[in-house]
């Protein structure tokens, strides 16, 4: 067969809910989430490390809830699958070591009233501040019906997949601990073509053979998921290419929070701000700040102004009004990106405490938001996925 001429390769990855910084960042959205379930107005930034036989729960928190952090920590691990010391920790018997203060009233003073508001600049007075000075950005591209880059989606597809075969014991011999990856060759008009290379990295148990999970693998995980179409006779594919797999999770690698941040957005596509977002509320804007930035990104591809856009906030920490807001369609606008920037400032309102409002960041969500990246998602926990401009924005194409 003729050999195929390789065009520019793009790859993302995905790690299932066993890796050791997912375990992190899934206790620390379980601890926010059961604080906001108590008390919505709660400030909380917490941090988790996850090492052989032991858990640390480090963090600021300001709160009228009761949290059993402990009871969390069990549960959280329980959940994935991490129930002995083979498998990767034991959820039973593993010390849990706690450390919370409450939130500095420096930085209180300044989320809770802005400094325009201090300084009767703000009609409301109350309204909100950033948590904290950051840059975030926001990413859509048309590539997918979920509005994401295609290899990220695919990888996050293998993972939770990976998963449930797992948990199903589809597959057996596995273990809570995996990632993936997928690497994806695009066309001289930039658009996905073919799938070039897939890996998965599996925990297992001492039994398991790996030429067995290899072709279990391919049948149960690969073609349960992706498209045959971008699959050809080229595409690479490799399991556990170390050729063992057995010590995994905190007991193989220490995990910690907020370091799987690029999985958790856009794969490597476009900027990222360096701020995690688990175990963080909703007035940090590394979290709200970046979910709202994905929304109006991805309001103004669905609405046919860009194939793709980045928009990009700056905040200090206590103002409301951003530092700094820009967007970039990479050459792909119906307008020029000055003219839709004009637009989205007319449109969007950037102030956390609008954002918080808008998207509702208040209620006990995040959990589910730790595994499998926070966009392009749909259920109603996303709030910043929907697609409720589209409208309004396609006006101004007219």
């Amino acid at each position: 067969m003729e050999e195929i001429k390789k065009g520019r390769i793009r790859t993302a990855e995905s790690v299932t809910e066993g890796h050791p910084d997912k375990i992190c960042d899934q206790i620390a959205d379980s601890i926010l989430d059961e604080v906001l379930r108590q008390d919505p107005a709660s400030h909380c930034a917490c941090e988790v490390m996850a090492s052989t036989g032991i858990i640390f729960v480090m963090g600021e928190l300001s709160t009228k809830a009761d949290v059993d952090i402990n009871a969390i920590v069990r549960q959280t691990l329980k959940k994935i699958g991490y129930t002995d010391a083979d498998s990767g920790i034991d959820a039973e018997h593993c010390a849990v070591i706690t450390t919370i203060r409450e939130q500095s009233p420096d930085i209180a003073c300044g989320v809770d009233r802005s400094e325009e508001a201090r300084l009767g600049e703000e009609e409301a007075l109350s309204e909100e501040g950033a948590g904290d000075q950051g840059i975030v950005f926001g990413y859509a591209t048309n590539e997918t019906p979920e509005y994401m880059p295609m290899p990220l989606m695919l990888a996050h597809r293998l993972a939770k997949r990976l998963a449930k075969v797992r948990r199903e014991n589809i597959v057996p011999h596995l273990r809570p601990d995996g990632k993936t990856q997928v690497s994806i060759e695009y066309d001289e008009a930039n658009r996905p073509k073919r799938i070039d290379a897939i890996l998965i990295s599996t925990q297992h148990d001492a039994q398991a053979d790996q030429k067995e999970i290899k072709e279990q693998l391919w049948d149960r995980v690969v073609k349960e998921c992706l498209d045959p179409l971008m699959i050809d006779s080229q595409t690479r594919f490799y399991v556990n290419p170390t050729g063992r797999f057995e010590m995994g999770g905190p007991n193989a690698d220490t995990g910690l929070t907020g370091r799987k941040i690029i999985v958790d957005t856009y794969g490597g596509e476009g900027h990222h701000g360096g701020g995690a977002f688990s175990g963080k509320d909703p007035s940090k804007v590394d979290r709200s700040g970046a979910y709202y930035a994905r929304y109006v990104a991805k309001n103004v591809v669905a609405a046919g102004l860009a194939d793709k856009a980045e928009i990009a906030v700056a905040y200090a920490i206590g103002r409301a009004e951003p530092f700094s807001i820009a967007i970039d369609t990479f050459g792909t606008g119906k307008l020029s990106d000055e003219a839709l920037l004009q637009i989205i400032q007319k449109v969007f309102d950037f102030r956390p405490g609008a954002i918080i409002k808008k998207l509702d960041l208040r209620r006990p969500i995040y959990a589910h938001t730790a595994t499998y990246g926070h966009f392009g998602r749909t259920d109603d926990r996303y709030s910043w996925e929907e697609l409720d401009q589209v409208e309004t924005l396609k006006k101004y194409l007219e």
